[in-house]
């Protein structure tokens, strides 16, 4: 796709006197009220990595309510994603499913191809899917978990966006969910720690990337969340007490999450990019 280079825009060079100002004399005058529709995503479409399930179920699910149509990318976890399909589909929106590995790059080609041929258009790339394995030590990280974690984690966000872009024009977004540990790290999560800081760098500079182009890139790190990663991940004791240990006391349920997703994707972010949002449960990150 052809860059096209935005023009700046310019103001008359003009002051006032007083000070801090009077609006009523400004030229041009400031915009502030706004062009909030009731539903936000109106006649767009979103691929949501992922979103069979947890945090990528409730964006799925929150962006049909905003009158967004849904791809959904998923491994193998059909019932979950069936049960996503229904839940976007009682909205009136359409929802697709496109089972897969996304460590494939061929596969992530051909998944927005797909997109494309149902929707006719792609506005809106969430890169959310992720895998996470508990190890005590470093030395106990495989080779293999390091590359799983990593083709899985970041691997596949490069391989959508590129796959993606093919088919998107200004106007259109990509979010990548990243994680509180990007900001603050974990003992036992040490690689999906470090592929989740990748992802922020990889934010920001995509975000550079693509201004050009009117595509805005942003992020959400979240962070205790229940989703199925958690049961899937951790010993019994710990997933009982799990995210009891932020200044909230409580894990996040995945609509509590959701919110972040819908504004990033929709025209009330539209001076926002290269940024993260931090719906944490109160941890101080300063990122």
């Amino acid at each position: 796709m052809q860059k096209v280079k935005l023009k700046k825009k310019v103001r008359p060079p003009v002051t006032q006197k007083s000070h801090p100002g009077l609006e009523f004399k400004m030229n041009p005058k400031p915009e502030f009220i706004g062009n909030k529709t009731v539903k936000r995503l109106l006649n767009k479409t979103a691929l949501i990595t992922g979103g069979d399930s947890g945090i990528g179920r409730s964006v799925a699910v929150a962006f049909a309510r905003e009158g967004c149509n849904v791809a959904i990318i998923y491994l193998n976890e059909h019932k979950d994603a069936c049960r996503t399909q229904f839940e976007v589909e009682k909205y009136g929106q359409k929802c697709i499913l496109i089972p897969g590995d996304l460590r494939n790059e061929k596969f992530c080609r051909t998944s927005a191809n797909k997109v494309m041929r149902k929707f006719k258009r792609l506005d809106i790339l969430v890169n959310n899917a992720a895998v996470q394995f508990s190890q005590k030590k470093i030395e106990d990280i495989s080779a293999n978990q390091l590359y799983k974690t990593f083709e899985t984690n970041i691997f596949s966000y490069f391989y959508f966006a590129k796959a993606s872009l093919k088919h998107m024009l200004s106007g259109s977004v990509i979010i990548n969910t990243t994680s509180v540990t990007a900001y603050r790290g974990s003992s036992e999560l040490i690689d999906y720690s470090s592929s989740k800081g990748a992802i922020v760098s990889f934010t920001r500079s995509l975000s550079a990337s693509l201004s050009d182009r009117g595509i805005r890139v942003n992020a959400v790190a979240p962070g205790p969340v229940w989703t199925p990663l958690i049961p899937s991940t951790f010993k019994a004791k710990k997933v009982s007490t799990f995210g009891t240990d932020v200044p909230m006391g409580r894990a996040a349920q995945p609509e509590e999450i959701a919110p972040c997703f819908v504004f990033l994707a929709s025209d009330e972010s539209i001076f926002i990019s290269g940024q993260v949002l931090h719906p944490n449960g109160g941890e101080i990150v300063n990122g």
